[in-house]
């Protein structure tokens, strides 16, 4: 339950919207965008309804693999997609994990803010109405083996206000966002990882991202 869902990182197209739909407030909010950043609260309940700790931080992306996913309350932990790997890091395990970069992150409700191309081949899209003062739009993967069983994305008249996913476990994570910046100036240094000295490090660093190819 500690690790923020590493799948948030990689899904987002779109197609044209008419009417003030959740679909059209994604294309609105999603228009001209190449980088992002802001808060986030997000909690998790398990699939007999037990609620676990609520955990804060800050995420940043920039177009079109750049993703920086930093937990600062109640632990502390950092994921890192430099467009070729994925880091993961617990300072309090001491412990590192790394992957390629690949399929995962182009199947998860994330990347769909800074890349346009992907939603309607990927996912199937379905407008939910409105609750809670939020228009909603419900994604479920065309994978045969997705990593959720869908996620729903609310939208205020401004853009992304929460995000509500069921993994295939049961699990339900709800994200609140706050303080979106759009197009900001962001370093690259915020999306290069260097494993501390003497941290543990789980997995390899291969010479090359398992790249999928972007279909026309």
């Amino acid at each position: 339950m500690r690790r923020p869902v590493v799948f948030l990182l990689g899904m987002l197209v779109l197609g044209t919207a008419s009417a003030d739909t959740a679909r059209a407030r994604l294309d609105r909010f999603a228009k001209g965008l190449e980088g992002l950043s802001g808060q986030f609260t997000q909690s998790v309940r398990d699939a007999r309804d037990t609620p676990g700790r609520e955990t804060r931080g800050t995420l940043a992306l920039q177009a079109p693999r750049q993703f920086r996913w930093e937990v600062t309350a109640p632990y502390q932990q950092q994921i890192v997609a430099d467009g070729m790997h994925v880091w993961i890091y617990d300072p309090d395990l001491e412990q590192v994990s790394v992957r390629n970069q690949g399929f995962e992150e182009a199947h998860s409700p994330l990347t769909v803010l800074t890349d346009l191309r992907e939603l309607d081949r990927e996912f199937s899209a379905s407008e939910q109405g409105e609750r809670d003062g939020l228009v909603w739009l419900r994604l479920k993967s065309k994978a045969r083996e997705p990593e959720f069983e869908y996620a729903d994305l609310g939208f205020d008249a401004e853009g992304l206000v929460r995000m509500e996913f069921k993994d295939t476990l049961g699990n339900r994570t709800e994200i609140r966002f706050s303080g979106w910046k759009r197009n900001p100036r962001l370093e690259a240094a915020m999306f290069r990882f260097t494993p501390p000295p003497g941290v543990d490090v789980i997995g390899e660093v291969k010479p090359e991202a398992e790249i999928h190819a972007i279909k026309d």
